[in-house]
């Protein structure tokens, strides 16, 4: 099995997301690509069983220029995205929390719920993204 670990990150909480993403995946006997939105070289998604995409939330709810731009070279939908973010709830509250993850997941009319991360992952908050990760990972088991 292969995953790739798409994201962007300007303050780095972001990549701390794709790091613990990629932590567990590899625990679970999974190889890992990254591949830094905005920055690597184009990829063949079709060469891999899991697409994380992984995104921060800015202006009033947007999604980054570099994600859209990411989306465009992807082409088409695959159906084995799983969409995962950081956000701030004191710049926009609840509403506005994370809400590329929800852009994204409706986009690609993802199977799996969006892990949303206030700021950091540090903490308590590393758990919820390992729990994520196994969910992405029993629920697409169930459908092999």
């Amino acid at each position: 099995m292969r995953a790739l670990i798409a994201y962007v990150s300007y303050s780095g909480n972001t990549k701390e997301v794709a790091e613990l993403v990629e932590d567990k995946l590899t625990k679970e006997g999974i190889s890992v690509d990254n591949h830094r939105i905005g920055i690597d070289a184009p990829f063949d998604p079709k060469s891999y069983d899991y697409l994380f995409i992984g995104t921060f939330t800015w202006e009033m709810g947007r999604t980054p220029d570099e994600v859209k731009d990411f989306v465009l070279e992807i082409g088409y939908k695959p159906d084995n995205i799983a969409v995962f973010g950081t956000g701030d709830t004191q710049f926009g509250g609840d509403d506005l929390f994370c809400k590329a993850v929800d852009k994204l997941r409706k986009f690609y009319r993802s199977k799996w719920s969006g892990l949303k991360i206030e700021q950091s992952p540090r903490g308590s908050q590393e758990t919820k993204v390992e729990s994520w990760v196994e969910g992405v990972l029993q629920h697409a088991k169930s459908f092999a």
